[in-house]
């Protein structure tokens, strides 16, 4: 796991070396053990490449990177992990020399051997830059899941690109960094900028499953070499009864599992307690012959929110080496430091014990595997079985529901059962599409308006930011008509919520600590396989996840295969009304804040009284705006370059 950065310039400017080391040393956090720099500066264009290690797979200087073939006319910067890199290697040795045991080396001997198409032969996680000297071009490539990042900025006379968008701006001309006013919207509905965009004008992220070539003269195009949707499609997996109990996906996972325990750097796994990690760590447990050593996070001052019982009862079982940090509102002086490493306003607070979690686990090992994404291939969430159910309900019963909820009265803690009720009854009566939006929205639609600055969009073209945020949505299931209601939203959380939220939180935070993260559920073979198993074998009832369950009923405990979906968060609600009051408002509301440019500051300080008076629980807008607040200042004090 490490940190890329690179420039190319076809316009006749030449690369700054001492600019490019500058810009690799922002990623420090990502590969603290080695860096390095390759310049050209002879040709068109003129390219440079940097790169900071964190060392996992052949721990000797002969890995370090940049890393040329052998003849010295291709270079690759890597970050990310080539799980299927020794069946690879093994293919070209014949035809090349090694000079390294590294999964990067193959990288470049496999783009000598087959050009571009290479890069889907790569399973892994990856963000990939390749400089071919011999057609001055550079290709730009990210893993299919979108688990490590790539960020670019580009115009006719340069491509900069890099892992984080702060190793990006140093190398930006001042006059170019610019904040984009028109994700604001996205963000203050869902929580984070709409892909592939940014809060930078200009500097955008490439989508999962693509690679960029731009060429000499500055073009630039962008390609597709994997797509779920066209597997999911054109399906021709050999007809099979598939059973509760599945041999297949009992070996899939396993072989996953498997593939990511190399490594020559000690390893663990983060564990919840849930159905995902207490699998993954009762496989771990099984493929090694030492203790595993696991790590979990607690709330000591709200049990709702503290999964440890469960993580607990899932270590004793498999007897790891298990380690527990309890979180108190303490912890929140690393808002500053999370806001960092995020480069953008992020609303998931989750961050927080992401961010912990990692630290803790750094201490001990270097590779930490996670449940990540078995919720999205297994019907994992609770609003699948809410959009799923509700349909079955006639439009007349819909509306009455709706109108019901509006007498509901909003509780203290958005975690109870009765705020998640009055959250799903609300908005029963709107399409489907926009029902399950607002569902897992932090923001409704039809707030916005109010609550974004009119100032912010007072041109004379106005933008749609209605159409614009659920365009996002709608345009991946295009084509999905034919497929079941739960395929197609699966399939949207895969493209959407997966990759935009829940593997930014991870890669940033696990990074931030020079911690690798590793999903075994985000296999490519278990991906492609599990959008074959039958709707009835993944949610039965109000059942979910039930086969994978059921496949691995004899590993997870009783306890566990009983339990209720938790989630992953903090008790914001609570520590925004008593030890933390004073902080959010003298960020939120004291004084001038730089919020105040975006976002109705009457709006803001209704939002905030209303939590602190119990009217509302607003504890997760309230901390998306802060997070705001924060990411403003550091712009203007230039702490993000």
């Amino acid at each position: 796991m490490c940190g890329i950065v690179g420039v190319a310039y076809s316009g006749g400017k030449k690369v700054d070396k001492q600019a490019l080391e500058a810009a690799a040393n922002k990623l420090v956090h990502r590969g603290p053990d080695a860096s390095g720099i390759y310049i050209d500066n002879a040709g068109v264009p003129s390219v440079g490449l940097g790169h900071r290690r964190l060392s996992i797979i052949d721990l000797s200087a002969s890995a370090n990177q940049p890393l040329p073939n052998e003849n010295k006319d291709v270079w690759v910067v890597f970050n990310g992990e080539i799980y299927n890199f020794q069946k690879l290697r093994n293919q070209l040795k014949k035809d090349h020399r090694f000079v390294s045991n590294s999964d990067t080396e193959v990288i470049v001997h496999l783009y000598e051997q087959y050009g571009e198409n290479a890069i889907a032969m790569l399973d892994g996680m990856f963000a990939i830059a390749l400089y071919d000297q011999k057609k001055h071009r550079l290709i730009l490539a990210r893993d299919r899941v979108g688990k490590k990042p790539l960020y670019y900025y580009y115009d006719r006379e340069k491509m900069i690109f890099a892992s984080e968008i702060k190793a990006i701006l140093p190398l930006l001309p001042a006059k170019d960094i610019v904040i984009n006013e028109q994700t604001l919207p996205f963000y203050l509905v869902y929580g984070y900028s709409r892909p592939p965009h940014t809060f930078y004008k200009g500097i955008n992220q490439l989508a999962p499953a693509n690679y960029a070539l731009y060429e000499s003269d500055g073009s630039m195009e962008i390609k597709s070499y994997w797509s779920l949707k066209e597997h999911i499609l054109n399906n021709d997996t050999p007809a099979r009864e598939f059973t509760k109990d599945d041999p297949m996906l009992r070996f899939k996972l396993t072989e996953a599992v498997k593939n990511r325990l190399i490594s020559d750097v000690p390893l663990g796994a983060f564990l919840s307690g849930g159905i995902d990690s207490s699998i993954v760590t009762g496989l771990m447990s099984r493929l090694t012959d030492e203790p595993v050593k696991t790590f979990s996070i607690g709330f000591s001052e709200d049990a709702r929110y503290d999964e440890t019982a469960y993580a607990n009862i899932v270590a004793k079982r498999f007897k790891t080496d298990h380690h527990v940090f309890v979180v108190t509102p303490s912890t929140i002086d690393l808002i500053d430091k999370i806001i960092y490493h995020y480069d953008e306003p992020f609303g998931d607070a989750s961050a927080i014990p992401t961010y912990i979690v990692s630290n803790l686990t750094r201490q001990h090992v270097t590779v930490a595997l996670n449940g990540d994404g078995g919720d999205e291939l297994f019907a994992g969430y609770t609003r699948f079985i809410a959009a799923t159910m509700s349909e079955k309900i006639p439009p007349p019963m819909r509306k009455l529901l709706s109108d019901v909820s509006a007498l509901i009265h909003a509780p203290h803690s958005e975690k109870s059962l009765l705020a998640r009720s009055k959250r799903l009854l609300s908005v029963l009566n709107k399409p489907l599409m926009e029902r399950y939006l607002n569902w897992i929205s932090y923001t409704r639609f039809d707030d916005v308006a109010t609550l974004v600055n009119p100032a912010v969009f007072s041109g004379s073209v106005q933008y749609n930011y209605r159409d614009d945020v659920y365009s996002y949505f709608t345009q991946h299931l295009k084509g999905m008509e034919g497929t079941s209601l739960l395929t197609q939203l699966l399939y949207l959380n895969f493209k959407t919520y997966l990759p935009d939220d829940l593997l930014v939180k991870m890669d940033r935070m696990s990074m931030a600590n020079s911690l690798e993260g590793r999903s075994p559920f985000l296999d490519r073979e278990l991906i492609e396989y599990a959008f074959t198993i039958p709707d009835g074998l993944k949610m039965k009832g109000f059942n979910t996840k039930y086969n994978l369950k059921q496949t691995f009923k004899d590993i997870l405990p009783k306890e566990i295969m009983r339990r209720g979906k938790m989630g992953f968060g903090v008790p914001l609600g609570a520590w925004f009304r008593t030890k933390l009051r004073d902080y959010l408002q003298e960020h939120l509301i004291s004084g001038d804040p730089a919020i105040n440019t975006y976002l109705n500051a009457k709006e803001v300080q209704r939002i905030f009284h209303e939590h602190q008076q119990g009217v509302r629980d607003h504890g997760l807008k309230l901390w998306m705006f802060l997070s705001l607040e924060l990411w403003l200042r550091n712009l203007k004090k230039g702490t993000i370059q």
